[in-house]
């Protein structure tokens, strides 16, 4: 998983991760995987993404604005050599299903049913304008275990809001030990989920791991959880969200 965060300064941090379970939770996806942490400008913060092999768009022989349905960057229902490019998709309709929203032990506000119907519908605008299927919406889903991981971070003593920030390995200031499991990170000031969406479609990285511009989407759900604010002074607005994609 990659991340975007927050600092004085931009920095680079990379880490090699596996997705403990936690009681109760989500079961995360098994193995170990490979993350980065991206630079970032003051008040964001990293955002983070599971890797895989890196998916760079192909270059048709056409002037391009799009992803088509197989990965490759062309125009929609242009023609190159003979093969007719598809035309883009529509978005669908539907709901998320609703999530029961939870405080962390010192206060700090978890996912809410808004958060995840907005990243919901924002990943799949973002994909169908890149002319990217989009997912159905009761397959995105709040994760708990991820839920865990971001609280863990949020509760975080230290006024340094890039302390404990990070994947599995990242440490807080006051020694309390890592809990839940990770994801694609992203968050800062003011940012909300359709935010984060769109910071993870902008990074090639999180892209390839998030997006999979070049995967059938057959059984596949998207996983999501974020918090609003953060110990000891950090505004409701200041979030951290996690996603993955999955298995349904």
């Amino acid at each position: 998983m990659h991340g975007l965060g927050f600092t004085a300064a931009a920095f680079v941090v990379a880490a090699v991760v596996t997705l403990p379970a936690v009681a109760g939770a989500t079961t995360a996806p098994s193995g170990a995987s490979s993350h980065t942490t991206l630079a970032i400008t003051a008040g964001e913060l990293a955002g983070s993404a599971r890797t895989r092999s890196a998916v760079a768009p192909r270059t048709a022989p056409i002037p391009s604005n799009a992803f088509g349905s197989n990965g490759t960057t062309v125009s929609p229902g242009a023609t190159s050599v003979g093969v007719t490019i598809p035309s883009c998709f529509t978005a669908v309709a539907g709901n998320v299903e609703p999530v029961a929203t939870v405080t962390s032990p010192l206060g700090v506000g978890g996912t809410t049913s808004g958060d995840l119907d907005e990243f919901a519908r924002a990943y799949n605008a973002i994909r169908v304008a890149n002319c990217l299927p989009p997912i159905a919406l009761t397959n995105f889903h709040f994760d708990a275990c991820m839920q865990a991981r971001l609280f863990w971070m949020a509760e975080d003593p230290s006024t340094d809001p890039t302390s404990a920030w990070g994947h599995v390995g990242s440490v807080r200031s006051d020694g309390v030990p890592s809990t839940g499991c990770d994801g694609n990170l992203a968050g800062g000031k003011s940012n909300t989920s359709a935010a984060v969406a769109q910071k993870w479609w902008d990074s090639l990285p999180h892209r390839a791991t998030l997006y999979r511009p070049d995967d059938a989407i057959g059984g596949v759900c998207i996983y999501f959880a974020m918090t609003h604010g953060g110990v000891p002074n950090e505004a409701y607005d200041f979030v951290r969200a996690a996603a993955r994609w999955d298995q349904c």
